[in-house]
């Protein structure tokens, strides 16, 4: 490997970590913004969207120069092709966060009886998956990774847990039907960050250890590979 390949291979996942980081934040601020009904930070998180937006554009560019000008050989072809999906995955994480933020001046005036429900249960739970992700990545820790697939079913069951809870107080109150209609709408945003930080843990299991995961919860699978984890660590 020359080391101009060597160089190309480090800024990007410099680059992916940055994307990561600054997603990271913006999903936090964004959730932050919810649970404090805090219209000026929802604001900013918003304007901040754009810079996600040219850091996925580098990235692509980037990942595209490299299979273009390069022969990647197999360990580094699935870095760059796990680049390219993380980037991806990154990228919808930071557009979801922004609806999130959008949608707090709408759902404020019913702050009282939303504050009733489990939100920030299921945003804290969001969170940390989103941060154990990009961790996962920048530490190449598998078990970390597999830490978050394992997490996606309890984020789902909090989802459909503050949706009921919604679809009640909608029942209850006729005047909340447009709030709740569009607190549903960003409680399924939040699952769907989720979905996107299992995805890139997915990838980084196929980095390590080039094992395409099936896109839905396998315990067994899990119990699997961590099993497999234990014994390279033996040996």
């Amino acid at each position: 490997m020359t080391s101009k390949f060597e160089r190309e291979l480090d800024k990007l996942r410099s680059r992916i970590i940055k994307m990561g980081s600054a997603v990271d934040e913006q999903v936090e601020l964004a959730f932050r913004s919810l649970n404090e009904w805090d219209e000026g930070l929802a604001l900013h998180v918003m304007g901040r969207d754009e810079k996600v937006d040219k850091l996925d554009m580098k990235i692509e560019r980037q990942c595209l120069r490299i299979f273009a000008l390069q022969q990647p050989v197999a360990s580094d072809l699935r870095l760059i092709m796990a680049a390219l999906n993380i980037n991806s995955e990154l990228e919808r994480m930071g557009d979801l966060s922004y609806n999130v933020a959008k949608a707090v001046a709408t759902l404020k005036p019913s702050r009282e009886i939303i504050d009733r429900l489990d939100v920030k249960q299921l945003t804290e739970a969001v969170q940390h998956m989103v941060r154990h992700t990009i961790d996962s990545f920048i530490d190449s820790d598998l078990n970390l990774a597999i830490s978050v697939m394992r997490s996606d079913q309890r984020v789902d069951q909090y989802e459909e847990r503050i949706r009921r809870q919604t679809i009640e107080l909608m029942k209850e109150h006729p005047d909340l039907v447009d709030a709740g209609a569009s607190l549903i709408i960003q409680i399924r945003n939040m699952e769907r960050i989720a979905d996107h930080a299992t995805n890139i843990a997915e990838e980084v299991i196929f980095v390590a250890k080039a094992k395409i995961i099936p896109n839905r919860f396998d315990e067994d699978l899990y119990d699997e590979l961590e099993r497999e984890l234990h014994e390279d660590e033996e040996d």
